[in-house]
């Protein structure tokens, strides 16, 4: 079997304008909330740690409750997809 070795996009706000580093926060947001719709709705509820066996997570909690490392996983998601989205040529605007 042949070794796998990631090649992701380079993620990079540079190209980024002020208006869309500002949203990357809203977006961040609405990506723990899309996650955690999902898994309520297969039945995990908040435990104090992981179990995936009991189907607990500590992270089914409000996104202004995370902890600042939780956020940053959500704003890596969306940066990185923003940065792919610019890096294919589509330019993000608001109307």
């Amino acid at each position: 079997m042949q070794k796998y070795i990631p090649q992701p996009i380079p993620i990079s706000t540079r190209d980024f304008s002020d208006e869309l580093i500002a949203l990357i926060e809203v977006i961040a947001e609405n990506v723990h909330e899309v996650w955690a719709a999902g898994r309520i709705n297969e039945g995990w509820k908040l435990g104090e740690k992981r179990n995936d066996v009991l189907k607990e997570h500590p992270s089914l909690i409000p996104y202004n409750l995370l902890s600042e490392s939780e956020k940053e996983y959500d704003r890596r998601t969306v940066i990185a997809s923003l940065s792919s989205l610019i890096s294919f040529g589509y330019e993000i605007k608001k109307k």
